[in-house]
């Protein structure tokens, strides 16, 4: 591979595959080279990824650049970095970015401090999109999506129910059953079996309460105020894959987010 000059040069258009210039320092070409790695799945999740000599030979560029642009993929969560032994493709099957976008905690204890989540999964079915959720996945309006509904519960009480919505092709093959087996993190799944990893996400909190029949899934009297959380969570180059609707008892929990 050519070295990459510090100027302005020509990367891969993500679209079409044409060149198109680049206005950018050296170290963000880079991570934008090690991205389309990522996205590609050349590096798959929990795999190391080759060492700063190794990429910086690859790119032509000095260890620093590289090192650099590693450092803005490890805060952005993408990647992560083992003392002495590598970096490695994030991954939301580790015990630590488990709970990265569930933010509701016990009023008692942290995030996994009561065990996992017992799940129950109320639907899993194909659908077509509305335009509300279409908008939300950059979708057309009545394409085919996934639709589920799901329970969780700790220490055996219904705390959130969840309504999702996942573009059809990409998790094809996706069923209640295959959710209802699958005993780790749902992104994990997402990870392993569909090639499909969610690396940000974004949230909207308001006020709502238990009605429409999720009070009976809560268990909880009709009326009761709930914390909705609507989520879209993106893949790689800011690709909307879900919409996520939770409704949250904050009886016994609360929403608990750092701020810096």
């Amino acid at each position: 591979m050519a070295a990459i000059p510090s100027s302005t040069t020509l990367l891969p258009d993500d679209a079409a595959g044409l060149a198109t210039p680049a206005f950018s320092p050296l170290y963000q070409q880079i991570k934008g080279l090690i991205l389309q790695s990522l996205q590609s799945g050349e590096w798959k999740p929990g795999e190391a990824i080759p060492s700063e000599m190794d990429l910086a030979a690859r790119y032509r560029v000095s260890q620093g650049t590289v090192r650099k642009a590693i450092d803005e993929l490890a805060t952005g969560n993408l990647v992560v970095r083992r003392q002495g032994k590598g970096t490695f493709v994030a991954t939301h099957a580790e015990q630590h970015v488990q709970f990265r976008f569930l933010k509701l905690v016990p009023d008692s204890g942290m995030p996994g401090s009561e065990g996992p989540a017992q799940r129950e999964i109320i639907d899993c079915r194909r659908t077509r999109a509305s335009a509300e959720v279409a908008r939300a996945l950059a979708l057309r309006s009545g394409d085919a999506v996934l639709q589920a509904r799901r329970v969780l519960s700790f220490a055996g009480v219904p705390t959130i129910l969840e309504d999702l919505w996942l573009p059809a092709l990409p998790f094809k093959g996706l069923t209640a059953e295959r959710l209802a087996s699958y005993h780790g993190p749902m992104y994990a799944l997402f990870e392993t079996e569909f090639n499909m990893r969610m690396v940000r996400a974004e949230e909207k909190i308001r006020a709502e309460s238990a009605t429409g029949g999720r009070e009976t899934l809560l268990k909880v009297a009709p009326g009761t105020p709930l914390l909705s959380v609507e989520r879209i969570a993106y893949t790689y180059r800011d690709t909307p894959m879900e919409l996520r609707r939770g409704y949250y008892r904050t009886d016994t929990h609360h929403y608990h987010n750092t701020l810096s």
